[in-house]
């Protein structure tokens, strides 16, 4: 691929966190897109990003990648999707939603393109069997997560922390608290996080958006966790 193609190449960079609490979901993120590619981060291309997209009510997948293909792959699955809804007259189950994502993701990296098209999700939904956190990797290989996740570049310093914190049957308090923390120490290492974190949670009463907070130091303090 041409190096200065390679060096404009929108990716989310990013930290992005799953973690099964006793009562529910935390997904976390941090905020910061750049342009760049697998040997480093070449401009800060927005300092505001959403890595935390709604699929529809009752699913939210987190993004880690090529943000061009992160967004064609979370249209077409809302997509099929719905029309499943429309066709079976039924919700589709958080399963179903995540073997969905997982084929789409297994296609679209093996189409022929310049630009590998790298993706990695962290699912979380609710249906009437729970809630419940799936990973799916950039391969479309698709995990269920019955502790944590992390996925991005900022991973390297999260799975330290998770691996020596977690611990089971978290509240969903104590899980928002550890997701911070990781996502402080990516931001302090990692040149690709940064900006500010997004913190959702998924329990039986529904999804919602926990905390949004812009960072203007250097890493955001776990003490200044506040609901949105």
């Amino acid at each position: 691929m041409d190096e200065d193609l390679k060096k404009q190449i929108r990716k989310t960079g990013t930290t992005t966190i799953g973690i099964v609490c006793k009562d529910g979901i935390v997904l976390a993120a941090d905020k910061r897109g750049t342009f760049g590619n697998n040997d480093g981060v070449s401009y800060i291309a927005s300092k505001n990003e959403e890595k935390i997209q709604a699929v529809n009510d009752r699913i939210i997948v987190t993004t880690a990648g090529v943000a061009s293909d992160l967004q064609k792959i979370i249209k077409l699955t809302r997509a099929e999707l719905k029309l499943k809804e429309l066709r079976s007259k039924q919700m589709p189950t958080i399963k179903e939603a995540a073997n969905l994502f997982s084929s789409i993701v297994y296609q679209n990296i093996r189409q022929f393109s310049p630009i590998p098209g790298i993706t990695h999700f962290l699912l979380s939904g609710y249906d009437l069997e729970g809630y419940s956190l799936y990973d799916i990797f950039p391969d479309g290989y698709v995990q269920k997560v019955e502790d944590y996740s992390a996925t991005g570049s900022g991973m390297l310093q999260c799975n330290p922390i998770l691996d020596a914190e977690y611990k089971e049957n978290m509240s969903l308090q104590e899980g928002m608290a550890l997701s911070m923390k990781c996502l402080a120490a990516s931001m302090k290492r990692d040149p690709a996080s940064g900006e500010g974190v997004d913190i959702y949670t998924v329990t039986k009463e529904g999804i919602k958006h926990e905390v949004e907070q812009v960072v203007t130091t250097e890493y955001p303090d776990p003490k200044m966790l506040k609901k949105k």
